[in-house]
């Protein structure tokens, strides 16, 4: 038995925007938040730029893209807008996320069976680019087998519901939905795809994702921007490290 591979953390700086844009200006700067997350042991910065622009603008992705040392991983849906944004800046990966503009943040997983043909083409272009493509999806076998089929490098597990039944107390429910992930994971690693996950993770339901050994990444954010309120984004990163490395060293390959 052999230890696992050090789990990767991506931050999500998006609400650091949210809450320069509710008063508009430049401050708090969503490049600063990067680059502090960097220094505390990121390994790589996670912004989605929405249709709408509601938290990162067009003036961050380039900032970003000019300022961090990690790499970046843009979130945004499958539009040709988009696309052509991407193309443009070649971020080191590209998530592809579902996205309704009503909704508060992303509600679920994208629905890739259901879309194969044209998202094929869409990452087509993105692939040839040099550019690490993920699919934004829920742990079922048909959307991470449509994720393999159509050539994306990676899937992000959607870990949403998960936290949702453990906030709620709903501990049976939950660990069902633990172990599908778990089964996930499994699937998705055993077809060639690298295996990331996020969506509503803090403390403690990090580190019960953190353990199986098929997930290189954890993608983090609202939780850790709330928390730096009251400890500093620096420290809050920090112990978000401590923990999912503690829980990593508990598992074996």
């Amino acid at each position: 038995m052999k230890p696992l591979a050090r789990l990767r953390l991506g931050i999500n700086i998006d609400h650091v925007a949210t809450v320069r844009n509710a008063r508009g200006g430049a401050l708090p700067d969503p490049l600063r938040a990067a680059l502090l997350a960097e220094a505390a042991g990121a390994d790589g910065i996670t912004a989605h730029l929405r249709e709408d622009r509601r938290h990162i603008r067009d003036a961050d992705i380039e900032a970003l893209m000019a300022g961090i040392s990690v790499p970046l991983n843009f979130e945004c849906a499958a539009t040709d807008e988009m696309q052509a944004i991407a193309l443009r800046h070649k971020p080191h990966a590209i998530c592809l996320v579902p996205e309704k503009r009503e909704e508060r943040t992303t509600e679920g997983g994208l629905d890739v069976a259901g879309d194969a043909t044209r998202l094929a083409g869409f990452i087509a272009p993105l692939r040839d680019a040099g550019c690490r493509v993920s699919m934004f999806i829920g742990h079922e076998a048909g959307q991470i087998e449509a994720s393999a089929k159509i050539g994306a490098a990676v899937v992000e597990l959607h870990t949403g519901r998960y936290c949702d039944l453990i906030a709620g107390g709903e501990t049976g429910a939950a660990c069902a939905e633990l172990e599908a992930l778990r089964l996930g994971a499994i699937r998705a690693h055993a077809l060639g795809l690298e295996v990331h996950m996020g969506h509503g993770l803090d403390f403690e339901t990090a580190s019960d994702v953190a353990v199986f050994p098929e997930v290189a990444e954890l993608n983090i954010g609202h939780f850790l921007i709330g928390e730096a309120v009251f400890r500093g984004l620096g420290p809050a990163i920090e112990e978000m490290r401590r923990r999912i490395d503690a829980a990593r060293a508990t598992a074996k390959a």
